[in-house]
């Protein structure tokens, strides 16, 4: 079955473009002119990504994108005329993969999405349940992580950041490193997401959270006794 985009703009020149040029590489598409329609019409059975606007009337991109992260981890590409920094930090802090700034080339929004379905597909461990450490479990086929056997919910992102920090135990990798293995060489975006990830893996890790150790002027460190 092919994959379906939420195309949330509220300039419909733009919608079209992008409704074009998507149904040409084979997507579906559902189209939402506004933040409120975006989320009466957002169904995670249904929908593989959303492409999500900033600047949008009723109720902004950020707003959607942090309600869209409480009840999915579906794939979130952010696209806005701010350039910003802090706007970019932000956007990823509230769990979006990634980001596109206007003006911008269709052909390569279409290869960052390609990009980002084809980490999704990819192999992100074993076939069944593996501890991790005591109390920590990953499941890459439930695509769920559990602490002390609860089930703890983390965003795409952030499920694989720690499993390639846990497949790689005891070895100190650079933000460049991780970037490059996690969001892919094509990433344009601030190397200080993975600060921000980081950040947000350790809160959801709660007393495991010293397992990720940074190693300053560097990167960081998944640490595990032997």
């Amino acid at each position: 079955m092919g994959k379906t985009i939420l195309i949330v703009e509220d300039e419909r020149k733009m919608r079209n473009l992008l409704v074009d040029y998507l149904r040409h590489e084979g997507y579906g598409t559902i189209e939402a002119a506004n933040g409120t329609e975006a989320m009466e019409r957002f169904d995670p059975a249904r929908i593989d990504l959303v492409i999500l606007d900033i600047m949008m009337p009723f109720m902004d991109g950020f707003a959607v994108c942090k309600a869209i992260r409480e009840k999915s981890d579906v794939l979130i590409v952010l696209l806005t005329a701010k350039s910003e920094e802090y706007d970019k930090l932000q956007g990823y802090g509230l769990g979006a993969d990634d980001y596109v700034t206007k003006p911008f080339s269709p052909k390569v929004l279409i290869a960052k999405i390609k990009a980002l379905f084809k980490r999704q597909d990819g192999d992100y461990g074993e076939s069944k349940a593996a501890a991790l450490v005591p109390g920590l479990e990953l499941d890459p086929d439930a695509h769920e992580i559990r602490i002390d056997g609860r089930p703890v919910f983390f965003t795409r992102k952030e499920y694989e950041l720690l499993t390639y920090l846990y497949r790689n135990p005891n070895m100190t990798l650079s933000r460049e490193q991780i970037l490059d293995q996690v969001w892919g060489y094509d990433y344009d975006g601030d190397i200080r997401t993975v600060d921000t990830h980081i950040k947000r893996l350790r809160q959801k890790l709660e007393h495991k959270a010293d397992l990720i150790a940074t190693v300053k002027g560097f990167g960081y460190k998944f640490g595990v006794k032997r």
